[in-house]
């Protein structure tokens, strides 16, 4: 039966969710906004698109090699490193806005933007890979979805701060001198949070599942990214599923990434913006604690597949966004699925692959999840060029990628589906739980 309350090495786990949320709050309200201040641009929404493709390729790159590295005990250590440095980017972002009057501030912006995209992805890595040491397989979805479902609600704590700087800086007559010091006033509140709610995972968290290290663990660890993707020969599903992952979380990240730009194209102003990503929050934190709650009663893959299918339906009705309230619609829809698709997928995909290898498997995971983001983001930004949101004529043909890939994504889920698990009795755990506890409630 699930368990209702959570370990300390869970809550600390849960925690970090808390931290790092917070930063994903300011990076997709205001730090394209921080940017167009310091360099005004007339199609913000591409170069924005184009700067996270380079931030992807990196994390690429990087990711699998420290991952795979990490699981010869080394997890914790190299968490702290990259974690350090997601957190002390964001802190020095904050000196650019004291820097706006040359020329070069908007390009050394996006140096430190890059950074601290890195950092914070390569972080995440490990953090996800340590869902294996904090839980059992009986509550690991519940603890996945209530660090997604916690970090959507508290970001909005210091993210409240940060907003009410900006708003000082740029809507209330006599302040517009205050707007810089508001883009520096919400890097460090960010920091700040972000550094405070991650000191509980390091102080508690214990690597419990890893691989003896050898002799030679950089040689070795370049060697076992090789024979890792070997390892899918025998394991099917978990390559099929990353592959359909590969398509849909692409959608997912697109939008989160192109938010504010997305909104800024399509003549929004900067209250209803905010307002709309603050309201995606709260609806994003019940829906993904009943995700959460809904893994203990029905299987994970049918969680997936609802949510899936419920994003290719947002995918098609992006295509005809026009109107205000059918983004007050695409906010409440997006909130509804958003957590609970990123944490069915990651709890689903630990249950999928060796306990003891989790480091080099979410390294690999991360690699389908971020180059994917290559393509919807680049994508997305090569045809605004060619046809800018802001021309469109009922039909927004620079987010054709989204339903397409949405849609790829669904087809291969759905026969992932049909392929047995290499260690079926850990992903069929939640199923016999569900077993026992009706049994239980029968004999009551």
């Amino acid at each position: 039966m699930q368990k209702t309350r959570f370990t300390k090495k869970e809550k600390s786990w849960i925690l970090y969710d808390v931290a790092n949320s917070a930063y994903v709050m300011l990076a997709t309200a205001l730090l394209a906004l921080y940017f167009e201040y310091l360099s005004p641009s007339e199609n913000l929404m591409s170069v924005w698109g184009f700067t996270n493709v380079i931030v992807t390729i990196i994390s690429v790159i990087l990711c699998p090699i420290l991952g795979t590295y990490a699981d010869f005990s080394q997890k914790k250590g190299v968490f702290l490193v990259f974690a350090s440095i997601g957190i002390t980017a964001c802190g020095l972002l904050s000196i650019f806005s004291l820097l706006s009057k040359f020329a070069i501030a908007g390009l050394l912006f996006l140096i430190m933007y890059i950074i601290t995209e890195v950092g914070f992805a390569a972080s995440n890595v490990f953090y996800d890979s340590m869902l294996n040491d904090v839980t059992t397989d009986e509550n690991m979805h519940n603890v996945s979805a209530n660090g997604y479902a916690w970090g959507y609600i508290c970001s909005c704590i210091p993210f409240a701060f940060c907003l009410l700087a900006y708003v000082l800086g740029s809507m209330v007559p006599g302040m517009e001198w205050f707007k810089g010091y508001a883009f520096t006033i919400g890097c460090l509140i960010t920091a700040a949070w972000w550094l405070f709610f991650t000191l509980p995972l390091l102080k508690n968290y214990e690597q419990t599942n890893f691989l003896p290290r050898p002799e030679k663990p950089v040689k070795e660890t370049f060697r076992r990214i090789g024979s890792i993707f070997k390892e899918f020969k025998t394991n099917k599903k978990a390559l099929l599923f990353l592959i359909a992952f590969f398509f849909y979380i692409d959608g997912v990240h697109t939008i989160i990434k192109m938010a504010t730009a997305l909104g800024r194209s399509l003549g929004f102003d900067d209250v209803k913006l905010v307002i709309m990503l603050f309201v995606t929050q709260f609806v994003a934190f019940p829906c993904a604690l009943i995700f959460g709650k809904l893994a203990s009663k029905v299987a994970c893959e049918k969680l997936l597949l609802v949510a899936i299918f419920a994003y290719t339906a947002i995918g098609v009705f992006t295509l005809f966004l026009t109107y205000e309230w059918q983004c007050w619609i695409l906010v409440v829809s997006v909130g509804m699925f958003q957590g609970g698709i990123q944490a069915m997928s990651r709890s689903y995909f630990t249950k999928l692959i060796p306990t003891d290898k989790t480091g080099e498997f979410f390294g690999i995971y991360d690699i389908f999840g971020k180059s994917a983001a290559i393509l919807g983001l680049g994508l997305t930004a090569l045809l605004g060029i060619f046809y800018p949101l802001s021309e469109s004529n009922g039909f927004n043909i620079s987010l054709l990628p989204l339903p397409v890939l949405f849609t790829i994504g669904l087809v291969i889920f759905l026969i992932a589906m049909k392929v047995p698990a290499v260690n079926e009795e850990r992903l069929l755990t939640s199923e016999t739980s569900i077993q026992e506890e009706n049994t239980e409630d029968e004999e009551e």
